[in-house]
C-alpha cells in the first residue's frame, strides 16, 4: 500500500502482483487463465468500489472512524451517508497490465518503494531554515515537461512528510493466497512441482529461514532477530562488578 503520490500529497492507492492462475481446489493440477485475458478491469473496479463503500459504512456503523476539525460534521450518519452517495455512481480507477519485460522488473520496481516513505533523499534539491525543494514528476504532464522542481515551506513540507507515517503495529505489506505466510513455502513448491518449474533462489532462502543463524566469532554473539554478527560500539559502568558491553548488529 503506498499513500503519496510525487508531490507528497495524500494519494493512498494500493499495487497488487496477481500470478495468472492457481492450484486446483484439490491442489493436484494447475489453473492457468484462459491465453490473452486475466481479469475483466470494470468489472473488477465496480466490485471494488462496492466493497470498499460497504466497508466503509461498517466501519461507521461500528463506531470506528472518527472525524475532526473540517470534517467534524460527518459524525452525523445522515452527513457521512450523503458524502458518500455520489461515490457510488462515479467510475473508480483500476488498472491491470501485462508486465513489458516480465514479473522480475515489476519486483524490482516494488521493492525500491517497499521500505521507504514517500521521498528520497535523491530528489531533495535544496533546503534551508524556511522552505525545501525537491524533484517530482507531474503525470499528467508529456515528454521533458513532466518533470518539475516543488518548493515547500518548512512547516509545509514536513505536514505532508508525517501524513505518510503509518501507525505503529499497521502492515503495510500483505500475502494472500498462495503468498500467505502460514504455507507460502508449501504452496510455491507444489506450484513447481506441477509447473515443471525449477527450484528459484528465493524458495531456497524461505525454506532456510527457520535454519540455525550463521556462526559468529568466539565470544561474538549472534543477533537474536537476523542471525548477523554483533559489532561492540561501547560499554558502560553499572551496578555490576564488571563492564557490560552493548552490542548492535553489523549491516556492513
Amino acid at each position: 500500500m503506498h499513500t503519496w503520490g510525487q508531490n507528497l500529497d495524500h494519494h493512498p492507492h494500493v499495487h497488487c502482483i496477481i500470478p495468472g492462475g492457481g492450484l486446483s481446489p484439490d491442489g493436484k493440477r494447475w489453473i492457468s487463465c484462459r491465453p490473452g485475458f486475466f481479469l475483466a478491469v470494470r468489472v473488477l473496479s465496480r466490485l471494488f468500489r462496492r466493497l470498499f463503500l460497504e466497508g466503509l459504512v461498517e466501519l461507521f456503523e461500528a463506531g470506528q472512524l472518527s472525524f475532526f476539525n473540517d470534517l467534524a460534521e460527518l459524525v452525523d450518519r445522515t452527513a457521512f451517508l450523503a458524502l458518500l452517495a455520489p461515490l457510488g455512481k462515479r467510475e473508480w480507477v483500476v488498472y491491470a497490465k501485462r508486465p513489458f519485460a516480465g514479473p522480475e522488473q515489476v519486483l524490482a520496481y516494488l521493492a525500491r518503494y517497499t521500505h521507504r516513505v514517500a521521498i528520497s533523499n535523491s530528489r531533495l534539491v535544496e533546503m534551508t531554515d524556511d522552505h525545501v525543494a525537491f524533484r517530482w514528476k507531474d503525470y499528467r504532464q508529456k515528454g521533458r515537461s513532466r518533470g518539475k522542481t516543488m518548493t515547500l515551506a518548512a512547516v509545509e513540507f514536513i505536514r505532508r512528510f508525517l501524513l505518510h507515517i503509518l501507525p505503529e503495529g499497521f502492515c503495510r505489506i500483505r500475502h494472500y493466497g498462495l503468498f500467505a505466510n502460514g504455507h507460502r513455502a508449501g504452496k510455491l513448491a507444489l506450484c513447481r512441482q506441477l509447473l515443471s518449474a525449477p527450484h528459484s533462489k528465493g524458495a531456497q532462502a524461505i525454506s532456510t529461514a527457520d535454519a540455525d543463524p550463521p556462526a559468529t566469532p568466539a565470544g561474538v554473539p549472534a543477533c537474536p532477530y537476523c542471525g548477523g554478527r554483533m559489532t561492540l560500539v561501547g560499554s558502560f559502568e553499572g551496578s555490576f562488578s564488571r563492564p557490560r558491553p552493548t552490542w548492535r548488529a553489523d549491516t556492513s
